[in-house]
């Protein structure tokens, strides 16, 4: 089979896939990105090139910035595809993520291959994250720049043959008539990488917590309030008078990959360390850090903290449910369509601190009560979101693609349905 795989970055939420897929010598996997750096490679995917022409204009008019962006990626994207085609190479199936825009005219230079788009969110003003938080308000600008920004998800939602969205939640916030063209399906979880280490203690180069008995994690791309972050940083000030002996481990970048920034160039980390009198002594900032080491993080875990709004389910709480971590989540949609509070993990109120605090404190009370909830976290990814189980189905779903079998086959349309809990 011929694939052609599109994603500005590489390999983006396609690694896994591809590795497969390149692993096979009767596949010809081609990858189409802007990331030129030689030492990402995977054995079997060759790469094709393309460079926008040049950066959105400052005077466009910013409901449709974006879409100015995804344009010339597109067309970026269509010239590399042109020089692709004359040399030979016809895809039996393209991949590609939707919204940033190399998907855009692939039929365009590919008529006759079919389209399968990574749909991975559909943006409202209303409803989901935009307007969530109620000391965030939206003003009377944003409603109209939220709407324009779907212009070009929305051209690839007409044009492809099939969709798959990670998770029900995220398939559910895409227009009612293009659902049913999407599966919901989870990019799956290493859980041979990402398993349970009983007795573990966390000693990293630059940090030694072995001494240590109670270990809070938390983990984020950035630290942002779409993930919470000023709320857990209070958590942490009300969990530091209950838990003297508790240390808090954040692994994060100082930086905002969602939402707004502040408005003075501080950032948030800045702002809560300001406003919120914290032991530092027990709160340690690491930063991101390599999957050997963050791994050993998390399954040093004694209760681990998972805060969003209503948007894109984060890949870490999948790993550290797979690592066996009692997750204290939000009680927002995403985290419930994993989570069941009290059987595989925890749900409390994204905007109270002090119940945050509360159920963790309650977690390190509990060790004996937790070794159920632990076994059950995995439990659930191994039934549901494990790699093993979703990528086989992954690719049984693009070869479907590739053969015109649409709908595909009905078990490769939705994912596994929930098979129970461990009894310890």
């Amino acid at each position: 089979m011929r694939i052609l795989v599109l994603h500005p970055n590489f390999p983006a939420q396609f690694r896994h896939v591809i590795g497969l897929l390149g692993k096979d010598p009767e596949n010809e996997v081609v990858f189409c990105t802007k990331n030129e750096r030689p030492e990402w490679k995977i054995a079997g995917v060759k790469k094709a090139l393309f460079t926008p022409s040049r950066d959105p204009r400052p005077e466009t008019h910013h409901y449709v910035r974006a879409l100015e962006s995804a344009v010339l990626h597109g067309q970026a994207t269509f010239r590399t595809l042109e020089k692709l085609k004359a040399s030979g190479f016809t895809p039996d199936v393209i991949y590609g993520h939707s919204g940033w825009g190399p998907t855009l005219y692939t039929k365009d230079v590919y008529p006759d291959s079919p389209l399968m788009c990574y749909f991975e969110w559909f943006y409202h003003a209303r409803g989901s994250d935009a307007d969530f938080d109620p000391a965030d308000p939206l003003e009377p600008d944003d409603y109209a720049r939220i709407r324009t920004k779907n212009a070009p998800i929305l051209l690839d939602l007409a044009n492809c043959d099939w969709g798959l969205s990670p998770t029900q939640w995220q398939r559910s916030q895409f227009p009612p008539e293009f659902q049913s063209k999407i599966s919901a399906m989870h990019d799956g979880v290493d859980t041979e990488f990402f398993k349970p280490k009983p007795g573990a203690k966390l000693k990293l180069p630059n940090l030694d917590l072995s001494h240590v008995d109670e270990i809070v994690t938390y983990v984020g791309r950035g630290m942002e309030p779409y993930r919470g972050f000023p709320e857990f940083i209070e958590s942490i000030a009300y969990l530091q008078e209950k838990r003297p002996n508790a240390h808090v481990v954040i692994v994060a970048s100082e930086r905002v990959c969602y939402g707004k920034s502040l408005p003075d160039g501080k950032s948030y980390k800045e702002h809560m360390l300001e406003k919120v009198p914290l032991d530092l002594s027990r709160v340690h900032f690491v930063g991101t850090l390599p999957y050997h080491e963050y791994l050993q993080v998390i399954q040093a875990s004694s209760a681990h903290i998972y805060l969003t709004r209503p948007f894109v389910l984060s890949w870490s709480s999948i790993e550290a449910m797979a690592t066996g971590c009692v997750v204290v989540g939000s009680a927002t949609p995403p985290v419930e369509e994993v989570i069941k509070d009290g059987e595989n993990g925890f749900l409390v109120d994204f905007f109270s601190p002090k119940q945050i605090a509360d159920r963790v404190a309650y977690v390190l009370d509990h060790p004996e009560e937790m070794k159920r909830i632990r076994a059950n976290a995995r439990k659930t990814v191994l039934d549901e979101y494990s790699l093993d189980v979703l990528l086989p189905k992954h690719i049984k779903l693009l070869e479907n693609v590739a053969n015109g079998q649409l709908p595909p086959d009905e078990h490769v349309m939705h994912p596994a349905k929930r098979t129970g809990f461990a009894i310890a």
